[in-house]
């Protein structure tokens, strides 16, 4: 789930200086339905190098991702092993260079137990489990709510996971930045799904990422 997206062409510019890419695209709190917080904006400009993004749909948003959550959430069958699916992409503004991100969500009935990430992952001490890289990052929290039904008993396992989209390549820049950087938009991604599922406590998300390795 790794790799830059294709350059584009340059954006026409306008009488005054505007591009058009500027004038169709929104800030980074706009994406995802208001999943990204104001820092996380801020880290997507070290992973992306830009302020602007292209309008996230009507569907593309984190309270219609939690929808689906809720619809797919039932108590675990012998051999269920949970659902999938997306939450949106981020793109730069038409016209300009940069990246395509897939922010997803996975919903199974089990903790990670002894699970472990792949070697490329820094741990992280957030949710149940979580790790970053140059390229991606993924969250998993527990979640009991009275949304997801029987969850008293059986709680529901969300990880939340930002990445590349397209080929494997190298990551270019600072590295540790870039680890940082997209531990902090899953972060803010995984607190809003929290907040829309209306998990007790808050899944144990604190306010604020933890960007230290576990």
């Amino acid at each position: 789930m790794t790799a830059s997206l294709l350059a584009g062409a340059v954006g026409c510019v306008g009488d005054e200086g505007t591009s058009t890419a500027d004038e169709k695209s929104v800030a980074a709190e706009k994406l995802c339905g208001g999943a990204v917080s104001a820092e996380a904006g801020k880290a997507l400009k070290v992973i992306t190098g830009s302020t602007r993004f292209e309008e996230s749909g009507e569907t593309s948003t984190v309270a219609h991702a939690a929808e689906k959550v809720i619809g797919a959430f039932s108590p675990p069958g012998a051999g269920s092993s949970g659902e999938d699916g997306d939450i949106c992409r981020i793109y730069t503004p038409v016209g300009t260079p940069g990246d395509e991100l897939r922010v997803t969500w996975h919903l199974s009935y089990r903790g990670p137990g002894d699970a472990n990430p792949a070697s490329k992952f820094t741990p992280l001490d957030m949710g149940e489990w979580a790790g970053t890289a140059p390229d991606e990052a993924f969250i998993g929290f527990a979640c009991r709510s009275e949304k997801l039904a029987g969850s008293a008993q059986t709680a529901g396992h969300i990880r939340i996971g930002v990445g590349r989209t397209g080929m494997p390549q190298e990551a270019e820049g600072d590295v540790e930045a870039l680890r940082r950087a997209y531990a902090t938009v899953t972060h803010s991604v995984s607190r809003a799904m929290a907040e829309q599922l209306g998990c007790d406590g808050e899944a144990g998300l604190e306010p604020q990422p933890s960007l230290d390795p576990a």
